[in-house]
């Protein structure tokens, strides 16, 4: 049985990784910026009372994410799994309309709350002797560039290099790094922007059709990637879901496959 942290677990990729652990019997800490879990979310979990808190954190702040591993741990008396997914996206538009404040976002979000979470986590990992840090990858990791989204892409990107620079520095103390790749899925990040209105990206028909080829749900997500990360012992460990393989079979079989996500 694992305890585990999840930054950014209140809908979407986190939400369903939460309760993928929960099912496999984990305990569990939930978080996002509003003060308590949604009642659909707290309905949906029922089965698990007693096996997960919910943890209030602004992953912008360290002393918040030094709150988040301290609760953590004076409930579950370790932490042995902790989880970057906090995560900010920016409306679909060229790097240079985008606002001051759509800026700042993304970088102290995606970049700095990802940095402080590691940071907090391997302090307290090293001094309990153990634990897996993993961070969640996205569009731009790989160089891939897609216009009108090149600011998220820079943080997930720096986001690659960090986490395998600091598996470099984890080697050898018991402490693990990694990262997850879930490819694209059917989240608020692709339906709206971030101020929840509609996304300009679904008035684009070049990107639903690819979207609509190598996209899943979250939940289809999670269900892989759990039982990889619990059984994973490896440093620098890249656990990826839509690899080139699977989305080259994808396209060739595309049409042949029947059913839309947008």
């Amino acid at each position: 049985m694992k305890n585990v942290v999840i930054t950014g677990s209140t809908r979407g990729i986190g939400f369903y990784m939460a309760r993928e652990f929960l099912s496999a019997g984990c305990n569990v800490t939930l978080s996002g910026r509003g003060e308590d879990l949604a009642a659909a979310a707290h309905n949906e979990l029922k089965p698990f009372e007693g096996k997960y808190i919910y943890i209030p954190c602004n992953v912008r702040e360290k002393a918040s994410l030094q709150n988040l591993w301290d609760a953590s741990y004076k409930q579950w008396g370790s932490v042995d799994i902790w989880i970057n997914n906090a995560g900010q996206n920016t409306p679909y538009k060229f790097s240079w309309e985008t606002g001051e404040t759509y800026t700042e976002n993304v970088i102290m979000t995606n970049i700095t709350g990802m940095v402080y979470g590691s940071q907090v986590a391997a302090v307290g990992m090293l001094k309990q002797g153990h634990g897996a840090i993993y961070s969640m990858e996205g569009l731009g990791s790989d160089n891939m560039i897609q216009l009108k989204t090149i600011l998220y892409g820079t943080t997930k990107h720096a986001l690659r290099y960090f986490m395998k620079g600091l598996a470099k520095e984890l080697e050898g103390t018991g402490v693990i790094a990694g990262r997850l790749s879930p490819g694209m899925m059917l989240t608020d990040f692709i339906t709206k922007t971030p101020d929840g209105d509609p996304s300009e990206v679904l008035g684009d028909e070049k990107f639903k059709k690819v979207f609509n080829i190598i996209a899943d749900k979250p939940e289809t997500v999670a269900s892989f990637f759990i039982p990889r990360i619990l059984s994973n012992t490896r440093n620098d460990v890249l656990i990826a879901w839509m690899t080139n393989a699977k989305a080259g079979w994808r396209f060739m079989t595309a049409g042949f496959r029947k059913g839309k996500l947008i």
